[in-house]
């Protein structure tokens, strides 16, 4: 089953951490936010293999975008 990765506030996608293929463990960083003027590392929300990556570095995203998925 899919787990997705979510960011949990209105910003920029700055970097992606992790490429597709690539195995995480919980709590690993995957992607860093910049939000309110703050960088904000994106942690695994589970371990596993990442399958699918939805944004690209300078994105903007909403509150709740799912920016990838872990099998």
């Amino acid at each position: 089953m899919a787990t997705p990765v979510m960011v949990p506030m209105v910003g920029k996608i700055i970097a992606i951490t992790k490429e597709v293929g690539d195995r995480v463990e919980e709590n690993d960083q995957v992607a860093v936010l910049e939000a309110m003027k703050m960088e904000m590392p994106i942690p695994a929300p589970c371990s596993g293999v990442i399958k699918e990556i939805n944004v690209k570095p300078g994105q903007e995203v909403d509150s709740d975008t799912i920016i990838m998925t872990i099998e």
